[in-house]
């Protein structure tokens, strides 16, 4: 019996060992102590408390409670169906532990999250006076919180001479990436010797954590060509997961083509990770085309990545269809579904609909997330609606959420963008401490620019410095944007110098070009045009500022330049050459305004027709 119960385990049949112990327990056959191990990993396997519970019922009648192996496994079991009392219990009745049954807590506390009591029993092994083996030292690593203590266990598997054990090393290779110490895991992963595809997962895995997709192409290529092994489905998913990061459609497509090759099974897992893949690159149809095949094995995650991948690609229409079927298909939308529907739609530019779909949200009794709130007050300030933007607001206060920084910033910008500067101020005002992240800042900062209140702009940002928070590139886009609408251009200057000298910051395309629009404003054109000299590669928004400085002052000379450049950058643009008939026509120099005509026609460009909107609401 037993043999016969442990190959249909070993091959994965958990619910045919149960059957088979089911069908030979009611035929009076005698149970063996070393049967219920299998039958209780299988009871894990299945997620079964129920079967492992009646087991354990066996294991009491029959006196094999007490035996060491069996009251481990089912005390493995039970740490494995996330039942720590039931696990405690079997592991203090134990008679006499040995060190497996420590290595099964260690390792069941650290599953579980639970990692200062298993770091506790890791102490056990020392005094109960057991010599720790590769399978404790690989159990423990995982509940290590710092670099430090990290350290000193994987010291300690170097001084137990398990180190080059690949249960051990794979452990470290993780511990290490967990911490962000890359060079570390590396470093380990280099030197184990009989890599398996457990140990490159490991690493794979800890690349893309910590933010190096790039690198993970390399390792996949050495993991086909030098090692041997054959990828798995967790392989799969985290190479898909690389390509949709860096958008490589090309190797995404070849990975598609690999699962074909080397016939893994086409998983609801690897099927999901594709269809996220196509839908980040842009081929929503392929997305779809894969959505379809898996018809029969989809999970609620598959639908979510189909209707979020719809949404990203700007096909709503479908994205609705696909949210209307969950209900047919057995499947209910969870937080993760509302979500994508909410943000999707008001990405779009379709508040009507994201709040459509909030409103079916609360009916459905689902709790918002922040995501979605923050979506819904980003569809408020597009549309400037005030009294939607207000009802989200007494939803935060509702459900205590009104604090959380990214909501407040998300309301100040909502308020500024309505033109209610002073609802602003008070959700900025309810902070005592105020966040040091400078987007809550900036929110002010630009909304009190929009909102022509510039000295009330330059009050936050002087009050920013004071309280010593660290101001971003939109930060001084922002405020310099205020002194070229105010004039300010000493202290427009001041502020560009100080961006490299006293914040390490680079001034990009954006704050030259809000210098430039200041120099212009305030006359001050050769300076302006200086600058742009001084820009690595000057973008077509800068000297169509200065083009517009050049009418507003009437400098026909700068003006002829700087539309003969624009014209080179945007040829089928006429604006400049408008701009430029402008200037010569309020100089009364009709000869050129005819010339610059000319210059058009033989172009075959054409003056735009003038045009007006109203809204109807």
């Amino acid at each position: 019996m037993k043999r016969d119960i442990a190959k249909l385990v070993s091959n994965g049949f958990y619910r045919e060992a149960l059957s088979l112990y089911s069908k030979l327990h009611s035929s009076s056959v005698l149970d063996h102590k070393f049967t219920f191990p299998f039958l209780l990993k299988a009871s894990a396997k299945l997620n079964s408390p129920l079967q492992g519970q009646i087991l354990h019922t066996q294991l009491i009648k029959t006196g094999f409670h007490l035996d060491i192996y069996a009251a481990t496994a089912l005390a493995d079991m039970y740490m494995k169906l996330h039942l720590l009392s039931y696990a405690l219990k079997v592991f203090d009745e134990m008679p006499h532990r040995n060190l497996p049954s420590l290595n099964v807590t260690i390792s069941g506390f650290s599953r579980n999250g639970y990692f200062r009591e298993a770091l506790g029993a890791f102490k056990q092994v020392g005094l109960g006076k057991f010599r720790p083996n590769s399978v404790t030292i690989a159990s423990v690593l995982p509940a290590c919180a710092s670099v430090e203590l990290d350290g000193q266990v994987h010291c300690l598997a170097i001084k137990l001479g398990v180190k080059s054990d690949i249960y051990v090393a794979t452990a470290v290779v993780t511990m290490y990436s967990n911490c962000g110490e890359l060079v570390s895991a590396k470093k380990v992963f280099d030197q184990i010797w009989d890599k398996n595809v457990v140990s490159y997962n490991a690493f794979i895995s800890g690349l893309l954590q910590n933010g190096a997709p790039h690198l993970v192409f390399d390792v996949f290529k050495d993991l086909l060509e030098s090692s041997g092994e054959v990828p798995n489905s967790v392989t799969l998913v985290s190479i898909l997961s690389a390509c949709s990061k860096l958008l490589y459609i090309r190797f995404g497509r070849q990975i598609h083509g690999l699962v074909v090759k080397i016939e893994i099974n086409f998983d609801t897992m690897v099927g999901t990770a594709l269809v996220d893949m196509y839908s980040k690159c842009g081929c929503w149809h392929w997305a779809y085309g894969i959505f379809i095949e898996l018809s029969g094995s989809r999970n609620l995650v598959t639908w979510n990545s189909m209707i979020a991948g719809m949404m990203l690609n700007g096909q709503s229409d479908i994205a609705v269809e696909l949210f209307e079927q969950l209900e047919p298909e057995g499947l209910e939308p969870d937080s993760a579904t509302w979500n994508t529907m909410i943000s999707g739609f008001s990405q779009q530019g379709q508040g009507f609909e994201a709040f459509k779909f909030f409103h079916k949200m609360q009916s459905a009794g689902v709790i918002a997330s922040l995501k979605s709130i923050t979506s819904l007050l980003r569809a408020c300030s597009a549309l400037s609606a005030l009294q939607s933007g207000k009802e989200i607001h007494g939803h935060t206060i509702r459900t205590n959420i009104d604090t959380d920084e990214f909501i407040s910033t998300a309301l100040i910008d909502m308020y500024m963008k309505c033109g209610h500067s002073y609802l602003a101020r008070r959700v900025f005002c309810q902070f005592q401490i105020k966040p040091d992240d400078p987007a809550f800042w900036n929110a002010m900062i630009s909304g009190y620019g929009r909102n022509g209140e510039y000295q009330s702009a330059f009050e936050i940002f002087n009050q920013m410095q004071e309280e010593k928070v660290q101001p971003n590139s939109a930060t001084l886009v922002s405020i310099l944007s205020v002194c070229s609408h105010t004039g300010e251009v000493d202290r427009g200057w001041q502020l560009f110098k100080m961006m490299n000298r006293d914040y390490g910051l680079n001034p990009t395309s954006e704050h030259f070009g809000c210098m430039v629009d200041l120099l212009g404003r305030s006359g001050r054109l050769k300076e302006a045009q200086e600058l742009i000299h001084e820009m690595p590669e000057a973008s077509v928004s800068v000297f169509a500022s200065l083009l517009g400085a050049c009418r507003h002052h009437s400098d026909s000379a700068l003006g002829e330049e700087m539309a003969k450049k624009l014209s080179e950058l945007e040829p089928q643009d006429p604006t400049p050459f408008v701009i430029l008939s402008n200037i010569y026509a309020v100089q009364g120099r009709w000869g050129d305004v005819e010339r610059v005509r000319e210059m058009m026609n033989d172009r075959g460009l054409k003056k735009p027709p003038g045009c007006s909107s109203i809204g109807v609401t």
